[in-house]
């Protein structure tokens, strides 16, 4: 089960060793992305999809209908487990040499889509500075993809 948070930004900027590593070079979307043991290429194409489509830039466009830019981070704490003590597990999280080459294979999809893809350094310690644009967050979860509408 993937899970991507998206932020429509105003601007947005990842940092690794205070150097600018990716930008969003225009308003867009900013995603950080968690990836799970039982994630496949197929789940990430259709989250790549759907978030690619989604309208939820200005005038209920998507970032497929005006060409926005992405801005893609990996974020394994998205799988952070806090129901016990007070330090969280990441046991849910796939492991870098699981989920490295899932999170490119996202990257790729969504740039074989048309998008414009700027990322962080994967496992690296990142500063994300964004500015939420509304303020519009939305949790995409590849369950909820799967499930008929109700």
């Amino acid at each position: 089960m993937c899970r991507v948070v998206v932020q429509r930004a105003s601007r947005g900027e990842v940092r690794v060793d205070d150097q600018v590593v990716g930008r969003l070079t225009a308003p867009g979307l900013v995603l950080l992305v968690g990836i799970t043991h039982d994630d496949t290429p197929a789940v990430l194409d259709r989250v790549a999809d759907k978030i690619w489509g989604l309208r939820i830039l200005a005038d209920e466009q998507s970032a497929s209908d005006v060409g926005a830019p992405l801005l893609v981070v990996s974020q394994f704490t998205l799988y952070a487990d806090v129901r016990k003590g007070r330090r969280p597990s990441w046991s849910k999280a796939a492991p870098g040499p699981v989920s490295e080459p899932l999170f490119e294979h996202f990257v790729d999809r969504l740039r074989q889509l048309g998008a414009h893809v700027e990322t962080g350094v994967f496992g690296a310690m990142m500063q994300v500075d964004l500015v939420n644009d509304g303020p519009v967050t939305v949790l995409v979860d590849s369950d909820d993809l799967a499930a008929p509408r109700g």
